[in-house]
């Protein structure tokens, strides 16, 4: 029997059973969509976090206080520990010292009340150098960053993250209007672009020069072995010489640090293509558990379908034993139930790829709306594999009923009431 003529006949028996059919189906439809729309999400997710990545600079390198750990930015967490202060971000600075360094961004950051007009928030300030912006690839939209004269002059003055300046002054420009920090006035002279994603912590910041935030709002500014400070951020020369960059980084600190060899660091150094690589495959490891965890319900369609052959095989016994009767081989019994079971997974693959795009373009509107925009996308790797996958399915749950078929005897089955 030809391939085609059992797509037919199965075309044909499923649909005497519409209902029993579609239901057998939905087992199948909700997996793949699942599978898809998991996937598809994660993707998007990926190529966002490589984006954002790729738009700090592969050239930037972050050194923190304590043994290594995870890097986080100057938004987030940063080490507790005191290890690191100001003159070594200018020992690094130095290009005697440190060739390899194009650019040096010493930080601190603390927590302090906001306070404009009516609107009294708390916020995150960051006590910066000029340098920051050049180094972390911050935009100003109204305004301007701040300057060497901010800083040597222990300015009170801010640059405001995009989203702290909206909740501070709403719509209005905030540049020129004066804010309060912890009862201290500060004048504000820019307005960064915002950041967005995974990476727009800076739209919830308020940026200070570093000497004003080390003599106004930060508690611990000096210790017995200089200013300390949270976070150095520096910028190679080029993506070639990162390497040679951590090498003379780590032996600035080293030595400075009083480390002998074999003594473990008290400071941190990574670069940010690692930090990218770390962030993608902990990103990978969650898309698979998470698409793993979604394809538990491919498994109760799969099961679905068993039960629903296994029920038309019994069903059809006086139809099996006419048709072994008139000529039909076993192959050809076992062929005909094999393709009724891989078209009701085919067809809820399908049906499930397309309600597994419903919901990423549902996401996406939604995202937008929550001011998180991205594109909606359908990976033609999650598209293949969910028809392979929803094929295998079919032809794997109807292999017990399809064998249970062709070894019936004729003549019992056509005895069969």
């Amino acid at each position: 029997m030809k391939i085609k003529d059992c797509i037919i006949i199965a075309l044909h028996a499923l649909s005497g059973n519409k209902l029993r059919s579609a239901l057998t189906m939905l087992g199948i439809l909700i997996g793949v969509a699942a599978v898809i729309s998991v996937v598809s999400l994660g993707r998007i997710d990926q190529e966002m976090q490589r984006e954002q990545f790729a738009a700090l600079g592969t050239n930037l390198i972050y050194v923190l206080p304590g043994a290594p750990t995870a890097m986080m930015g100057i938004g987030g967490p940063l080490g507790t520990a005191q290890t690191l202060t100001l003159e070594d971000a200018e020992a690094i600075a130095d290009p005697r010292n440190a060739p390899s360094v194009a650019l040096v961004a010493p930080a601190i950051q603390t927590s302090a009340q906001l306070k404009a007009g009516g609107e009294n928030v708390g916020g995150r300030v960051g006590g910066v150098t000029p340098e920051y912006q050049q180094v972390n690839n911050l935009e100003v939209a109204q305004g301007r960053f701040i300057n060497e004269n901010d800083y040597a002059g222990r300015s009170r003055v801010v640059v405001l993250g995009h989203q702290i300046s909206e909740e501070l002054f709403g719509l209005m420009s905030p540049v020129g209007q004066t804010l309060r920090m912890n009862g201290q006035q500060f004048k504000v002279i820019g307005v960064l672009k915002t950041k967005g994603g995974a990476f727009g912590i800076e739209d919830l910041m308020v940026f200070a020069p570093l000497s004003t935030v080390q003599s106004t709002l930060f508690a611990q500014q000096t210790s017995s072995i200089g200013h300390t400070i949270q976070m150095i951020s520096v910028q190679a020369k080029s993506e070639s010489g990162i390497n040679s960059a951590k090498e003379e980084i780590i032996n600035i600190l080293r030595q400075r640090h009083h480390i002998r060899e074999g003594d473990d660091d008290d400071f941190s150094v990574m670069s940010m293509d690692a930090v990218a690589r770390i962030v993608d495959q902990v990103g990978t490891i969650l898309l698979i558990i998470l698409g793993a965890i979604a394809g538990i319900s491919l498994v109760v369609g799969s099961i679905g379908i068993m039960n629903i052959m296994l029920v038309s095989v019994v069903e059809r016994t006086r139809e099996i034993g006419l048709r072994k009767a008139l000529g039909a081989k076993r192959r050809d019994i076992l062929t005909q139930f094999l393709t009724e079971s891989a078209v009701l997974g085919i067809c809820g693959g399908i049906l499930g790829i397309g309600l597994g795009w419903l919901v990423v373009m549902v996401a996406s509107i939604f995202a937008a709306n929550a001011g998180f925009p991205f594109s909606a996308m359908l990976p033609g790797d999650a598209v293949a594999l969910a028809v392979g996958v929803s094929l295998f399915v079919g032809l794997v749950s109807g292999i017990y009923p399809a064998f249970r078929a062709a070894r019936l005897d004729p003549i019992e089955a056509l005895r069969h009431e």
